[in-house]
């Protein structure tokens, strides 16, 4: 048993305590998704540095410096070709969410900036907005080079960062 609780638990505690509500269920996506993407690239960035393997020196990890204006224009969706629980989160309403990242990493001592394209699914849930899928591609920065073709990013350390914010947001232990 960890006798340590971690701090989002200790805030959610302190937020029920007090009695006050979270104000992230109650923002609207557009707000929300600014707030977020403020924070973003420190969320992303320890979602990463979690993720290293301290033994593996041969990795290339990538660090977050700034996330882009968010679009809220949707695309139609068919999640259930990509979801069987998809069918669920449509009916529940999804809502889309369009943004960019800037990153950059180190190769021995070459500096690669890199350019990601982000589509965000978020649903609002009894408990608070829900990351339901997310899917990326990836360009050269500087470099006119084709974008990678889009992949599921639903687990990458962005979305992990998203997930991070959302939980803390809900748990009422985010500083403005």
């Amino acid at each position: 048993m960890n006798p340590t609780p971690k701090p989002s638990a200790l805030a959610e505690t302190e937020n029920v305590n007090s009695g006050a509500k979270s104000l992230c269920s109650e923002q609207n996506l557009e707000t929300l998704t600014i707030q977020l993407l403020q924070k973003l690239p420190s969320y992303t960035n320890r979602a990463s540095q979690r993720a290293r393997r301290l033994s593996r020196s041969s990795q290339v990890y990538s660090y977050m410096l700034v996330a882009g204006k968010p679009e809220f224009i949707p695309l139609p969706l068919n999640l259930e070709e990509y979801n069987a629980d998809a069918s669920k989160s449509a009916a529940s309403g999804v809502e889309q969410v369009f943004f960019t990242t800037l990153e950059r990493q180190y190769i021995g001592k070459k500096v690669v900036e890199l350019q990601q394209f982000h589509w965000l699914l978020l649903t609002k849930t009894q408990s608070g907005w829900q990351l339901v899928m997310m899917f990326s591609q990836v360009g050269s920065y500087s470099q006119q080079q084709p974008l990678s073709p889009p992949r599921d990013s639903s687990n990458g350390t962005v979305a992990q960062g998203v997930k991070a914010w959302l939980r803390d947001c809900e748990a009422g232990s985010l500083r403005q």
